[in-house]
């Protein structure tokens, strides 16, 4: 299942690319911007503002959306039965369904109409959610685009079975790994995950044949310290094979989905970082020898 197919984008490998954004993903990490990516079934969604109070949502699915007042709908979405019933009903977009199956043939149709824009480096990025918890489609995807010579980005949390990484590694081009923390009751705190699962998986792929570049989002009370990121680097140069990081600097683009989703957002007031914060901390990775960037 896909949330998302965005196209033309230049933030997610090199060249000009199509991404699949995957639904389902295993962490929880508090400052997620795409929270309607975490589940693996339909996330109904659902703007305040933009409701015109039409009704048609309500005779969709009667027990499960009721009529609050005049300030819109109430939605029970542990009760909703029919999730596909409400994709576009909404005349004035308030409600909408993230999630859409997809087979393997449909996306490759998908991805196909955008050759013409990927030219020499340019391809397709799978993105999620967490792309490698999506089954034996995905190698069959990866697959198919490997074979009409598509050039391949996935980017991944690495919190999945090692056999499912080892599948992947020869069908895609460059791994764009998230690496959060060392420690991990801190991973743990903060993401729901097992730090030891990702480190494993981590030290196995930086290892082997595939193309690896470090992406590590710079979060305010996680990882955002000398002594933290300056660690996680050192802990990256001892993998002789990776030659690039990136830095992300934490925003709250995303809040508003969490809003639409009626799930809290327990990052509270945490202020957003400039690409300048995290100049330092490219400064002492390029000491060691990488290659860095700041921002998507």
């Amino acid at each position: 299942m896909i949330f998302n197919i965005q196209r033309f984008s230049t933030h997610d490998g090199a060249g000009i690319r199509t991404v699949i954004f995957f639904k389902g993903c295993p962490l929880r990490c508090r400052w997620c911007s795409n929270p309607e990516s975490q589940s693996f079934g339909y996330s109904i969604m659902y703007d305040e503002k933009r409701c015109k109070n039409f009704g048609e949502c309500l005779l969709a699915e009667s027990q499960a959306i009721t009529q609050n007042g005049d300030s819109g709908i109430h939605i029970n979405r542990k009760q909703i039965k029919y999730p596909e019933k409400l994709r576009n009903i909404c005349p004035s977009k308030a409600l909408t369904v993230a999630g859409e199956k997809k087979s393997v043939q449909e996306l490759l149709t998908e991805i196909q109409k955008d050759m013409l824009f990927f030219r020499d480096e340019g391809g397709v990025t799978f993105s999620g959610g967490e792309p490698l918890l999506q089954g034996d489609e995905l190698i069959s995807l990866l697959k198919d685009l490997k074979e009409k010579k598509f050039n391949i980005n996935m980017e991944t949390t690495l919190h999945a079975d090692r056999d499912k990484i080892k599948e992947c590694i020869g069908l895609v081009n460059t791994f764009l790994v998230d690496l959060k923390h060392l420690d991990k009751e801190k991973f743990k705190e903060f993401t729901q995950g097992d730090a030891e699962l990702v480190l494993d998986n981590f030290d196995m792929l930086a290892e082997s044949d595939a193309e690896v570049i470090v992406r590590i989002p710079v979060i305010p009370g996680f990882n955002h310290s000398k002594e933290t990121i300056f660690e996680m680097i050192d802990y990256v140069a001892t993998h002789k094979k990776i030659k690039e990081i990136h830095f992300l600097p934490y925003h709250d683009y995303g809040i508003e989905k969490y809003k639409m989703l009626d799930i809290k957002y327990t990052m509270g007031d945490a202020r957003p970082l400039n690409d300048s914060d995290l100049e330092e901390y490219a400064e002492y990775a390029r000491s060691k020898g990488f290659k860095t960037k700041i921002g998507g």
